[in-house]
């Protein structure tokens, strides 16, 4: 069943890393909301410490996700010196493009395996309120 995907990756922060991270999430944040407008949803997380990263969004379907790495890959670069990439979980049904282009993400941020877990059950309401 083809339907929205759920992406989390998380990843270390790498040390002496803390006072760039920030204004590199702010930057990030900001171009993605100005160039991706079908993006459900975009979030990006910080332990208290400031040593672990998490992303997590929602992509109505593979093609938003594909377009999401497309157009994101460059504004990803920076974050290269920021943070070692250790896992990408996508929940939903991914394309084989969007799976080969976060291998590539993963290969670029760090050492993270890339695990897809299939949609067993549920259902969607966006854009069903009312």
């Amino acid at each position: 069943m083809a339907g929205p995907l759920v992406y989390v990756d998380s990843s270390e922060v790498r040390a002496g890393a803390a006072e760039s991270i920030r204004p590199a999430i702010e930057q990030l944040v900001g171009f993605i909301e100005a160039n991706e407008p079908d993006l459900l949803a975009y979030g990006v997380y910080l332990s208290d410490d400031e040593t672990r990263m998490t992303v997590v969004h929602v992509h109505l379907d593979s093609a938003s996700l594909e377009y999401h790495l497309e157009v994101g890959g460059p504004a990803f670069r920076p974050f290269v010196d920021l943070i070692t990439l250790r896992s990408i979980d996508v929940y939903g049904e991914p394309s084989e493009t969007a799976v080969e282009q976060l291998r590539e993400k993963a290969r670029m941020l760090g050492t993270g395996e890339v695990t897809v877990h299939p949609h067993a059950g549920g259902f969607e309401q966006f854009g069903s309120q009312a």
